[in-house]
């Protein structure tokens, strides 16, 4: 039934062509189409997936992709569209012997097309194994004066290989690794990664699938030099000329986009400590375990397991020292090695978090810091982990989360904060630093205590995030009760005003009646003297950066605290704006 549909499609040429603009990143000019192909509307092959799944199933690739090609040019040149034409070829087609005949070159210049308007878009479906036999048909292309792009970076069979191989002028990253990549630290640097790729080996990246403003400008940010997706323009048989005006507005407006932030990582489990170690069953005697110890000096535990059940472990310490007592090795020689074996071990599942473990490994007994923990998959033995090696890795977690993303609010830390000024002043734009401090913040964490503190720099927090533009404005947790905001948005005294009234309106709650009601609380100086201190209110301290105008983070820092101190000075919720700034152009 298809066989006979796919030769009549074939026969009446009944396949249409769709074009999608390709974008420079940085102008907004539409600087190429790629050629899409779609069957009969009315018919299960419209789908560009279903016909060439069919064509292969019945051994018609190379007749149904050569229509393709020639419908797609044909409409190119019908339409006169502008820039270059990327026209999907499979790896296969490229090898048939026509392919490498001049064929397609004959039948471009009598279209009336320039073969350095075409760009061959190697599109995969099935692994490439002939490198050789395909660096000789793209330099054959190449002598014609085509170039060549490789199409799905990161999702085909060999991209990366068919890159190396074949050094094409173009690549095209997979949609997977664009869309949501504003919000997704590991897509962020797959994508950096491969721009750095590209810039030694003089590759242009085009990133396809972009659907939001926030990707757009994420990478452009990055260096990518093309843009492809429905953001920027749908497949259409008469596809637009120029790019949407919003991106081209976007890509024109200075300044930087905010890019996703590395977290400690929350899946590092306890399956990162486990360590292949020996056990031993429980039919085995204390004088066979002996012996295992003695064979072995480092050897410190020996997990005991029942057809992969782990029941407990044994101590070297603790059999040494039975074994030391008199009579004892007469006694239990020959018992089951369950005689000496601890049998409530710490056991965790390879999955368990590292966070949760160390809270079980601090609420037990101390000596299972020693001993360490049994590591097991749905209940049965793995391996050991140590405590040495979980309590290396909480305090990397912790020196990661410092400096990186405080583990109180999860916002930004001291590093992320330095990158993005630095960021913000290569780009050459205009941007205010706000420094938001709590006032009276210590006294409260005195008498009320540190949980209810921690609660109110949680609030300070959240509402910042809630105030602040996620895609233009870039919120960071400097520590302790200091934060600090990278305005890019015009608005930004409106935003901040808007916090210091939400800020007010809220901090009454963590107050007893009878502080509120009085507007302060007694507690003691740092002189051990009764003073009463007012409600909690917030200090903004702003400053307006010009371009040119501060070459270092240091030098903003300095500036954003002394617009502080300034703040600090004026009673109750307030903003300082350091007016020394020059005057806005």
């Amino acid at each position: 039934m298809l066989r006979t549909h796919l030769h009549d499609i074939l026969a009446r040429r009944q396949l249409s062509a769709l074009f999608q603009p390709i974008v420079h990143m940085q102008t907004g000019e539409i600087i190429a189409y790629e050629g899409l192909i779609r069957g009969p509307s009315d018919s299960p092959l419209h789908s560009p997936l279903n016909l060439f799944k069919a064509a292969r199933a019945n051994g018609l690739t190379v007749q149904v992709e050569h229509l393709c090609r020639r419908v797609v040019l044909e409409r190119f040149a019908e339409l006169e569209l502008p820039g270059k034409l990327f026209l999907n070829v499979s790896p296969d087609s490229l090898l048939q012997r026509d392919a490498r005949h001049g064929e397609t070159l004959e039948y471009i210049h009598r279209i009336g097309i320039n073969p350095d308007r075409v760009i061959i878009e190697l599109t995969e479906n099935q692994p490439t194994y002939d490198y050789a036999l395909m660096r000789e048909a793209v330099l054959h292309y190449r002598k014609m004066g085509f170039q060549i792009a490789i199409d799905d970076l990161g999702e085909g069979f060999s991209s990366l290989r068919l890159w190396s191989e074949l050094r094409p002028e173009y690549v095209k990253i997979d949609m997977h690794f664009i869309q949501g990549i504003n919000q997704d630290p590991v897509k962020l640097q797959f994508v950096r990664s491969i721009q750095e790729i590209a810039e030694k080996s003089n590759t242009r990246v085009i990133a396809e699938g972009m659907e939001t403003q926030a990707e757009l400008l994420v990478l452009r940010d990055v260096g990518v030099a093309y843009g492809q997706g429905y953001h920027l323009g749908r497949p259409h048989p008469n596809p637009a000329r120029s790019a949407p005006a919003e991106v081209v507005k976007a890509l024109s407006r200075s300044g930087v986009a905010v890019y996703p932030q590395r977290g400690a990582d929350p899946k590092a489990s306890a399956h990162k400590l486990l360590h292949a170690v020996r056990s031993v069953p429980p039919s085995m005697n204390n004088n066979e375990v002996y012996a295992i110890f003695q064979a072995d000096p480092k050897l410190m535990i020996l997990p005991v397991v029942d057809q992969g059940q782990p029941l407990g472990l044994i101590s070297r310490f603790d059999m040494i020292e039975h074994f030391a007592r008199p009579y004892e090795r007469e006694l239990y020689g020959k018992k089951s090695c369950r005689q000496f074996m601890d049998a409530r071990p710490l056991i965790a599942d390879q999955a368990t978090s590292l966070q949760e473990l160390s809270f079980r490994m601090a609420e037990a007994d101390a000596h299972h810091l020693f001993n360490g923990f049994i590591i097991t998959d749905q209940g049965r033995y793995l391996g050991m982990g140590t405590g040495h090696d979980l309590m290396r890795e909480i305090t990397q977690l912790q020196i990661h989360a410092a400096r990186y993303a405080n583990p109180l609010t999860q916002l930004p830390g001291n590093v992320p904060i330095t990158e993005h000024i630095d960021r913000l002043l290569e780009s050459g734009s205009r941007f205010w630093v706000c420094y938001f401090d709590l006032d009276h913040f210590k006294p409260f964490n005195d008498v009320y205590g540190y949980r209810r503190g921690d609660d109110v720099i949680q609030l300070t927090g959240k509402l910042l995030s809630c105030y602040s533009d996620p895609d233009r404005d870039f919120v960071g947790h400097i520590g302790g009760d200091d934060f600090m905001v990278l305005f890019q948005s015009e608005d930004w005294e409106r935003r901040c005003q808007a916090v210091l009234a939400e800020f007010a309106h809220h901090v009454d709650q963590f107050y007893s009646v009878a502080d509120r009601e009085r507007g302060g609380y007694i507690s003691e100086d740092r002189q051990g003297r009764k003073v009463f201190y007012s409600l909690m209110s917030l200090s903004v301290g702003a400053i307006r950066v010009e371009p040119q105008q501060y070459y270092s983070h240091h030098q903003i820092a300095t500036a954003a605290s002394e617009s502080k101190k300034q703040a600090k000075k004026i009673h109750g919720n307030s903003l300082f704006l350091d007016r020394r700034q020059p005057p806005a152009p």
